[in-house]
């Protein structure tokens, strides 16, 4: 069988032809491999290359260690340089296909997580046609924290030169660069709501899905410079570009580790999000959640968003989980979703409430739970350790479903009604998905 040939604007990337008939692309560079002296810069586009990249194998990863026991999600950890790039999954690269797209930004609390996560496998949409893209990005301190003599939100900017790629390159791969949907989880889902108050990113998207998104909050340059002066004073090493440079992965992570340990120096920086991204009056104008609030980020794009019931019920003790769900996840999203019902804004908001059964996970809507059901892969790797067994097969039918009519017609469907001011619904997914009504 003769393997798939797509030409990029950089260079010509041979993928594989899958079982069910679908293509993958997977270890696509969008910008230079962010060492030396671009390893805090912003992104470079990559060099052209004039033989066939062999796109059959994942990418180099920006993890280099696993972010711990919180999430449940497989996320390998592949080593090399090459750390910007990107999956491409398509029903057909046929000239003119024209087909929606999903842009997917793993979590992992911006300092960890992975694109190639078997999680992340984009089969269920091509059967469904819809084109998905996977991506990487810089994490930690290389992404995200500020660095005196680089530009900030280096992730950021990662984000936007992936999507700036897809609208200059996906039309060879079958999708439409006027129909994407930026989507992603926990951190990606805080990339999502981000990506809505960036100026420069208007344009590269028509949709936003905003899962379990987890942005800073407070937010702007005194927290990034509080990060910044925490690194040093834990550490002795200044938060400089010329300090940081040439460390080895290992030491900047150690680096790392040390600035992330509880402690009374924190100057009030929240226990989690230290590294995020943060509003530095150029880049990012305004703190995000606030921007969002008042209608000036993405007010004309729909918006789904939404959270588990449980997302960190299961840390101990566990009130303390129940506080971290309310006001990292469900706390902010019904914030969001009725300021924009108020201004008459396209916006879904949902409530995932099925609870597994999987040993440690038992009677929790958990972080991450949903993403088997939205990208209908109840069988992948890690999937029946995290759910349990036979986690119901027609959830996973209702929640895809949702998700794909959301990438192609900016509309989950007619089951779904929107946030209005009237009716403020909410989606409850359970094993008999219902709406509910309420108050602003």
């Amino acid at each position: 069988m003769t393997e798939p040939l797509v030409t990029t604007a950089r260079g010509p990337v041979r993928g594989e032809r899958r079982a069910d008939g679908s293509l993958r692309f997977l270890g696509i560079p969008y910008a230079q491999p962010p060492v030396g002296d671009l390893r805090f810069a912003a992104p470079v586009p990559p060099e052209a290359w004039p033989d066939p990249l062999d796109a059959t194998a994942y990418g180099p990863t920006a993890q280099r260690r696993p972010f711990a026991e919180v999430t449940t999600i497989p996320e390998p950890s592949i080593p090399g340089a090459g750390v910007l790039n990107l999956n491409v999954f398509t029903p057909d690269t046929a000239p003119g296909a024209g087909l929606p797209v999903l842009v997917w930004i793993h979590g992992g609390g911006y300092v960890a997580g992975s694109a190639a996560s078997p999680w992340y496998d984009g089969a269920a949409f091509n059967r469904d046609g819809v084109v998905l893209v996977s991506v990487g990005y810089r994490l930690g301190i290389e992404g995200f924290l500020h660095v005196e003599g680089a530009p900030d939100n280096r992730g950021v900017r990662d984000w936007i030169a992936a999507l700036e790629w897809v609208r200059d390159n996906i039309a060879a791969f079958g999708g439409d660069p006027a129909k994407v949907t930026i989507a992603g989880q926990s951190a990606g889902g805080g990339a999502v709501q981000t990506l809505l108050a960036v100026p420069s990113a208007r344009g590269l998207f028509r949709g936003a899905l905003s899962v379990s998104g987890a942005v800073l909050r407070p937010d702007g340059p005194e927290v990034a410079r509080a990060a910044a002066r925490l690194l040093t004073s834990r550490t002795g090493v200044p938060a400089t570009v010329d300090a940081l440079r040439d460390l080895t992965d290992d030491e900047l992570l150690d680096l790392q580790d040390r600035m992330a340990a509880p402690g009374p120096d924190r100057e009030g920086l929240p226990p989690m999000l230290a590294l995020a991204p943060f509003a530095d009056g150029e880049l990012i104008p305004a703190p995000v959640h606030e921007a969002l609030l008042d209608g000036e980020a993405g007010a004309d794009l729909p918006l789904m968003l939404g959270f588990t019931a449980h997302e960190f019920h299961g840390v101990d003790p566990r009130e303390l989980g129940a506080a971290l769900t309310e006001a990292m996840f469900a706390a902010p999203a019904t914030e969001i979703a009725g300021a924009r019902a108020r201004a008459g804004r396209p916006t879904w908001l949902y409530r995932f409430d099925w609870e597994a059964t999987a040993p440690g996970h038992e009677g929790l809507a958990h972080h991450c739970v949903d993403l088997p059901f939205a990208f209908d892969l109840l069988d992948a790797p890690g999937v029946s350790e995290a759910l349990g067994a036979q986690p119901p097969q027609a959830l996973a039918d209702a929640v895809h479903t949702a998700w794909v009519r959301f990438a192609r017609d900016l509309d989950p469907g007619p089951s779904w009604p929107r946030h209005t001011s009237e009716t403020y619904a909410t989606r409850i997914w359970s094993a008999e998905p219902t709406v509910v009504h309420g108050g602003p």
